[in-house]
């Protein structure tokens, strides 16, 4: 019923036809801008500025606007916008995502859009996969921009803050998503407001939307900083787990890739550490480190998930097939493969900053996207970033067959099959282009075709320098280019002389991906603007995917029927059983991505609340106000911790004078004779005043202009200090709260109150410290303010909870809970200045 709902009231078709008219009405200024001389052309855009300033909106010149660059791409890049990629840049405009075949033109038809909005001045941000696609869009079209008097500015991992602020300041600028969504962090981490980079987030065109918003959005980034050195450990560990045998002493299980010891491998770590109890609280960090190494060995693999270059562990993003420099894997993973590898163990890292790609990207004013695959994901791109899916018609027909999915009993028997089918396409000319999932992969097919002395390109997380040159040539005739993950690419494949009437390019997949989106990506890349082309997939029941889902009842039918490797089967009934595994991964991926951002919600209006108070401090000149309040509720605060009891001789005035001597007063200008026969209001009264008159002389002493410096200085070191520790506090939270679920608890419900409480306590600490250092520091010559921490950029291993991971080793000397407290109260620590901690 639906269906047929959906057939009738295709929302699809109504978004359509209103970019039809405005397609209809930029072809409409076709003659009046193909008669304007260049310099008339340019002259368009401070028109267009003038009508904005002057209240017309960019809905307003939409048309004539996109009529202008229209003209303008014609006459410096030598490209004429067509009928279709006028409707894709409009859709772009509304704010929604443009969903378009591969070869139709993304690049040009997101120039549009970016045109039109960086005419307001407030910055436009094109969104790519890699540097290599930024450095490539902004090359190709800056002479386009600049003709019409706008700058274009490129940001890159390796530039420095000046030239990075310089890039942010352009009309528009190219940048991936990681290093947007860090220069954010880092702006919310620097000592002067001058140090930022970034401008407020007005608008901002993603390329390949799928890959940025849906595939990397399971992982959050991360600014971690050093913690505590466990080299040892997990050599230990590593050791250790070398020892097991699955299904005796752990259990792994291949659909949720989770890694279990049994009760068997519990008793041999115990005896192996000689301790009586795994899971005492004192061996905390001793489980940490051997379930690491159980995920290392059991479920990292070299070559798929990371490989070792130098000496050293890099990650491969599993969505895109390269190496992600400079990235490390969180809670301890990292180190556990150094040591399952056999290189440096480098220090366990502790968050100091984090947020999630979702809750970055719905910061825009505006956000638009475009690719070749969205449709199935499409109620996630509404539900989360309020982005509707418009699928843009082809500018010619699509030519492209695609054949049911080929199914072999063994591995050996799909890739036997692949290797003479790329053979007999290589003998007649046809370029082919064969997908595979992982590295391992691309390099087992690699050695079948030496041997059958094919000659081959081959694309991998390891030679990606080489991607452009290789991709350049992957139409040619007779070339044979084998790839992992095709996805994210945004590298168009032409065809050479000759290779049309060939069929065009072949591509072939090895393996069905747990994502629709990514086998319909490189099924797109043959048969681009109307070309013949043909796909066709490889699967065997032995196959990650078939194996996670069930392909044991398969198996038996096919050795029923004396089905042998070379005969496989080509069942419309198995395709669907491939598809629906794939959805049941999908809708386990977005579940899992929705658990991520229902978490980082909770941390978003902590977050904004303490960048907004943060970014205060650094812009106001004078923030004398807000320490005299922060000394005020702290003085109000402490009174009423000393004069809880009813009756007045109840009170602990004596810990009341303590405090005052050891926070806020030099010692013994208040005693508890002072304090006697007075309520606690007058009391506050009194001290308050005291506090303002101490303040005065301190800033007479030190100058007006030096006491301003000083109470920033201790602003940001308050809140920075006790936000990186809240940050990793919560980090740590997080990873243990699933376990509330065992008592019929909901864990993102608790972790909400408890985020809380603790975001509260660390108001308090923050208020707390700013009272005692704006009292009590003396101030040296060389008054600076200092970073709390230096941090650097990593990567989650993922977002599924973990082992409670060991607390970052202090400097200060720690206080026990029923120790005196310092303050000289005469309570325990825990029934005074430890009760708010």
């Amino acid at each position: 019923m639906l269906g047929i709902f959906n057939k009738v009231f295709d929302p699809n078709k109504r978004e359509i036809k209103n970019l039809e008219k405005i397609a209809d009405s930029v072809e409409s200024y076709l003659d009046e801008m193909a008669a304007l001389s260049d310099e008339q052309l340019k002259a368009k855009s401070d028109e267009f500025r003038n009508r904005l300033e002057n209240g017309e909106t960019t809905d307003d010149i939409e048309a004539e606007a996109f009529a202008v660059i229209r003209e303008a791409a014609k006459r410096v890049l030598g490209m004429f916008p067509y009928h279709v990629q006028l409707m894709g840049g409009a859709a772009l405009h509304s704010g929604n995502i443009a969903e378009m075949k591969t070869g139709e033109g993304k690049t040009l038809t997101g120039t549009l859009p970016v045109y039109l909005n960086a005419l307001t001045g407030k910055g436009v941000h094109v969104v790519t996969v890699n540097e290599y696609l930024s450095e490539r869009d902004a090359e190709i079209n800056r002479p386009l921009y600049e003709f019409l008097d706008l700058t274009v500015g490129l940001n890159l991992n390796h530039m420095s803050k000046d030239e990075k602020r310089a890039a942010y300041a352009c009309d528009i600028t190219y940048s991936t998503n990681n290093e947007l969504g860090f220069d954010y962090l880092r702006d919310n981490m620097v000592l002067y407001k001058e140090e930022q980079v970034q401008r407020p987030l007005h608008f901002a065109v993603i390329d390949e939307v799928d890959s940025i918003l849906i595939d990397e959005a399971r992982t959050p980034l991360i600014i971690s900083g050093q913690a505590n050195q466990s080299a040892a450990l997990y050599k230990q560990s590593n050791a250790f787990v070398r020892l097991l045998k699955q299904d005796e002493d752990y259990n792994y299980d291949v659909e949720s890739k989770g890694v279990t010891l049994t009760e068997q491998g519990i008793e041999k770590a115990e005896r192996a550490f000689n301790i009586d109890n795994l899971f005492d609280l004192t061996h905390v960090g001793l489980n940490h480190a051997i379930n690491q190494s159980l995920k290392a060995h059991a479920s990292m693999h070299l070559d798929v998930d990371y490989v070792v270059q130098e000496g050293e562990i890099m990650i491969v993003d599993g969505f895109t097939g390269r190496i992600m420099n400079g990235r490390r894997y969180s809670e301890g993973l990292h180190q556990a493969i150094e040591a399952k590898e056999g290189v440096e163990i480098q220090n366990e890292s502790m968050t100091m900053a984090t947020i999630t790609f979702q809750n970055y990207f719905r910061m825009y004013k505006k956000l638009s996207g475009m690719t070749g695959t969205a449709k199935t994901e499409e109620e996630e791109f509404r539900n989360i970033y309020n982005m509707d899916v418009v699928t843009i018609p082809t500018n010619r027909p699509i030519a492209r067959v695609d054949h049911a999915d080929l199914i072999y009993a063994s591995m050996q028997g799909k890739f036997n099959a692949v290797a003479k089918d790329i053979a007999e396409r290589h003998t007649n000319g046809q370029p082919v282009l064969i997908g595979t999932v992982a590295i391992e992969t691309s390099e087992l097919l690699s050695s079948l075709l030496t041997k059958l002395k094919i000659p081959h390109n081959i694309l991998n997380a390891k030679n990606h320098e080489r991607e452009a040159e290789i991709i350049a040539e992957a139409g040619y005739k007779g070339s044979v280019t084998i790839a992992t993950n095709m996805a994210g690419r945004g590298t168009d494949i032409k065809l050479g002389e000759g290779v049309v009437e060939l069929g065009g390019l072949a591509v072939l997949g090895t393996e069905r991906h747990e994502s629709r989106r990514i086998d319909n990506q490189l099924r797109g890349r043959a048969g681009r603007q109307g070309d013949p082309g043909a796909t066709q997939f490889y699967l065997s029941l032995e196959d990650d995917l078939m194996k996670r889902f069930g392909s044991d009842g398969m198996k038996a039918m096919m050795t029923r029927l004396g089905m042998d490797d070379t005969q496989p089967i080509q069942s419309k009934m198995v395709s669907k059983a491939v598809e629906s595994a794939q959805k049941r991964v999908e809708g386990n991926n977005f579940d899992a991505r929705k658990r991520l951002l229902q978490y980082d919600d909770v941390l978003r209006q902590q977050r904004e609340i303490i960048y907004k108070e943060r970014l205060e401090v650094l812009e106001t000149d004078n923030m004398r106000g807000l320490v005299e309040a922060m000394i005020d509720e702290e003085i109000t605060t402490a009174v009423a911790t000393y004069t809880t009891n009813e009756t007045a001789h109840e009170w602990n005035l004596h810990g009341l004078e303590a405090y005052i001597g050891s926070t806020l007063l030099p010692e013994g200008e208040v005693s508890v004779v002072d304090l006697e026969h007075k309520s606690p209001e007058v009391i506050i009264d009194m001290l308050r005043e005291k506090v303002r008159l101490a303040y005065d002389a301190k800033e007479e002493e030190m100058t007006e202009e030096r006491m301003r410096e000083f109470e920033k200085v201790i602003l940001l070191r308050a809140i920075d200090s006790k936000w990186i520790d809240h940050i990793d506090a919560m980090d740590q939270l997080r990873q243990g709260i699933h376990l509330r679920a065992y008592a019929q608890i909901d864990p993102l419900r608790e972790y909400e109150q408890e985020g809380f409480r603790m975001f509260e306590t660390m108001v308090a600490a923050i208020r707390s410290d700013v009272a005692r250092f704006a009292m009590k520091a003396e101030i040296r010559s060389n008054l600076e303010r200092e970073e709390v921490a230096k941090g650097q950029a990593v990567t989650p291993s993922d977002d599924e909870p973990k082992a409670k991971k060991k607390r970052p080793i202090r400097k200060e000397k720690e206080i026990g809970r029923n120790d005196l407290c310092p303050c000289g109260s005469g309570k325990k620590y825990k029934n005074c200045h430890g009760a708010t901690e």
